[in-house]
């Protein structure tokens, strides 16, 4: 804790910038539960996609190699040309979220395909966003992470340092001032005695 001046102005000044302290810290904690709430929402989001995509993932593996053996351009039409994603903001913060990929018209010959390959296209698409929406989503648990850290240490700054050294000065300043007045009181009942005594002496003479 700096040192404090001992003044009346100082007073007014630690007694203000307490009261903003005050102000500002339950919004802090507003926002730091919020956010808390949001990640854990978010993780188990996460894991609910994880377990799709194994799912997925282990129903198209045995024929997926046997598509790609035949259709060597099947990896354009799977990369996404554009991901769609909007913001959506939390507790103060914008994180992303995923709506859609968008994929090439894939080109083939309809007359000479077997029909269960517009199947597997749409399938191994479907695969890939959720792949795609899983990274959005750690990006946006990444965020929140990260402003939760900001905002925690901001709640331990208030709560735990600037409160109580702002409680502390304005405790040290009435102190001061407390005694500055007695002692003011204390000199000034000195001199009525004095001044008391010199007329009791004048008036003797």
């Amino acid at each position: 804790m700096a040192k404090v001046k001992l003044t009346k102005g100082e007073l007014k000044r630690q007694r203000d910038a307490l009261r903003q302290y005050e102000r500002y810290l339950p919004t802090l904690l507003l926002k730091k539960q919020q956010l808390q709430l949001e990640i854990l929402q978010q993780h188990s989001n996460l894991s609910e996609k994880k377990y799709l995509h194994e799912k997925k993932k282990e129903s198209i593996l045995h024929w997926a190699g046997l598509l790609s053996e035949a259709m060597p351009e099947l990896k354009l039409w799977l990369r996404p040309l554009k991901v769609l994603t909007s913001i959506r903001n939390i507790a103060g913060v914008d994180v992303p979220e995923f709506l859609r990929g968008e994929f090439a018209q894939s080109e083939y010959d309809l007359f000479t395909t077997p029909l269960w390959v517009d199947f597997a296209i749409v399938a191994l698409r479907g695969l890939v966003a959720i792949e795609i929406e899983i990274a959005v989503i750690e990006e946006g648990l990444n965020i929140l992470k990260q402003e939760l850290r900001i905002t925690t240490q901001r709640v331990n700054l208030f709560d735990k340092i600037k409160i109580p050294e702002a409680r502390e000065a304005i405790r040290l300043i009435k102190i001061y001032i407390g005694d500055q007045m007695s002692n003011a009181v204390g000199r000034c009942k000195i001199a009525k005695r004095k001044i008391e005594e010199l007329q009791l002496q004048e008036a003797a003479v």
